[in-house]
């Protein structure tokens, strides 16, 4: 048997002779009481883009979903695997969350694959090529504006994405009414992974704005 990757092994006894360390009894209040977070980030899982390092939060600040491209899929009951809405559905309804954030980011290969008509399928299920399908109209129609570089089309998918998400998420019968009681509120961000800016959408306007640091 392989051994687990030593570079992991040497980052958990940093971990606990640091972090763990100095925040034990937070994390033995967390074990006891449990988790409360007050926001839910709906995020990338790419590795350069992790929530809890871009807004430096400790143990049991932040209910983080990660998946390809941060996409919320809209409210289907059929009966299948919907992980996304699952866990979008225990932080609303089981830990009562205040926020929802969709953050999206700079140079996701999500976002790029959904753009290119030649990705060819990964494997013969297409599981990613199914997950991006969700985005076909949205890029179908930034192909037109072709004074618009790659990156700019890039760009713009990604930040019209969270929008889209964002809208998906008020399909959701228990967001929705959260939402119109003024219980939840609904974020939109976007992080740039080559300057570490922090863009955040305008709930009046759907710009993207730098907020004032």
């Amino acid at each position: 048997m392989k051994r687990f990757p030593k570079n992991l092994l040497a980052g958990y006894r940093e971990f606990m002779a640091g972090d763990y360390t100095h925040e034990r009894e937070r994390y033995l209040d967390l074990a006891e009481a449990g988790q409360k977070p007050e926001t839910l980030i709906i995020a990338c899982c790419d590795s350069r883009a992790a929530p809890e390092t871009i807004f430096n939060c400790g143990p049991g600040e932040l209910f983080v979903v990660r998946n390809v491209a941060n996409l919320v899929p809209p409210y289907e009951p059929d009966g299948n695997y919907h992980a996304t809405s699952a866990a979008l559905e225990f932080a609303v309804q089981a830990l009562k969350v205040k926020h929802i954030i969709v953050m999206g980011h700079g140079r996701c290969g999500g976002i790029k694959a959904a753009l290119d008509p030649e990705a060819k399928p990964l494997s013969p299920g297409d599981f990613i090529g199914k997950w991006m399908s969700m985005l076909r109209p949205l890029s179908s129609k930034l192909k037109d504006y072709t004074a618009l570089t790659a990156g700019e089309r890039q760009t713009a998918l990604e930040r019209i994405s969270i929008r889209h998400s964002l809208e998906n998420l008020m399909t959701f019968p228990c967001v929705k009414i959260l939402v119109e009681k003024e219980k939840i509120t609904l974020h939109g961000a976007w992080f740039d992974i080559s300057s570490g800016e922090l863009w955040v959408m305008d709930r009046g306007s759907g710009d993207f704005i730098r907020p004032p640091i």
